[in-house]
């Protein structure tokens, strides 16, 4: 069954909702449903400050972030289970029913021997 990584980034013209104890109960049941049925593979937030790693002719630079604007932070993050992408669609927008105005990021994860990289290396009759 294939697994999507979906990420979220808030609205920074938008009001977002005062968060309040139905939000945060409600936010409670639709992850505890997903965890439950299998849906939701794992969930959170990823924290703003970051190290990035650049590898470059035999030499490593490392620098602290964070690099984005606040406007385009990744806010929270989750891998769901479905059967299509379509189902992966549905899970976001009950998210984005209760989180209020953003934007989210729903993309496939490959498996090792799925997809683009996989197909390259079978043409070319490499074996992973």
């Amino acid at each position: 069954m294939p697994q999507f990584f979906m990420y979220t980034t808030p609205d920074p013209n938008a009001v977002q909702p005062e968060p309040t104890q139905e939000l945060f109960d409600e936010m409670d049941k639709l992850i505890s449903e997903g965890v439950a049925n299998g849906t939701l593979v794992a969930t959170g937030s990823l924290d703003p400050n970051v190290t990035k790693i650049v590898y470059r002719n035999g030499g490593f630079t490392l620098t602290d972030g964070p690099f984005t604007e606040a406007k385009e932070l990744v806010v929270g993050w989750a891998i769901v289970k479905v059967d299509t992408k379509e189902e992966a669609i549905e899970l976001s927008k009950k998210f984005w029913r209760l989180a209020g105005d953003g934007t989210g990021i729903i993309q496939r994860i490959w498996e090792p021997g799925e997809g683009p990289v996989a197909e390259m290396a079978a043409e070319a009759g490499i074996v992973g």
